[in-house]
């Protein structure tokens, strides 16, 4: 089974991702890790980020999580189950300041250098999503038919696929 969990920061993806995963025997990917190149520290630009795609793809069963970029719809397409979670907004603010806490003090690892200025994007990032939000859920409901939309905490803790 293909999955593809979808939403904003400290909306649950990667914890929801890591757990399927690990329930279902299931590789799963980070989007931003086949957007960046950590190693080189660049962005990938789209035709890498599609080659990498098409390899995972090759998969009949994987799990793709992250903030949806707009190169990267053709995801949609692709999964046979879309798990889009929509964790209210002061839930997601309290978890972005939980996480830039605990990963300035070593308790949790990141992927990205946890800066003030990281923190920042990360309110700025969920402020322009909650801006567009209309216009992604439209989009999204065309795969109402494969879709679950989750919203609160104890949907994502119980969820099964």
């Amino acid at each position: 089974m293909k999955i593809l969990i979808i939403g904003i920061v400290a909306s649950g993806k990667t914890t929801l991702a890591k757990r399927l995963s690990r329930e279902n025997n299931v590789m799963h990917y980070e989007i931003d890790s086949i957007v960046h190149d950590d190693i080189n520290n660049r962005k990938r630009n789209n035709k890498e980020q599609q080659r990498i795609i098409k390899e995972i793809n090759k998969n009949n069963n994987w799990i793709i999580e992250g903030t949806l970029r707009k190169n990267l719809y053709n995801l949609l397409d692709m999964a046979d189950k879309i798990i889009y979670l929509d964790i209210p907004l002061k839930i997601r603010k309290k978890r972005i300041f939980i996480r830039y806490i605990k990963q300035k003090l070593g308790m949790e690892k990141s992927n990205y250098k946890p800066s003030f200025q990281m923190l920042k994007n990360m309110y700025k990032w969920t402020d322009e999503f909650e801006n567009k939000k209309q216009t992604f859920e439209e989009y999204v409901c065309r795969y109402s038919d494969k879709s679950d939309v989750l919203r609160t905490e104890t949907q994502i803790l119980n969820y099964k696929l």
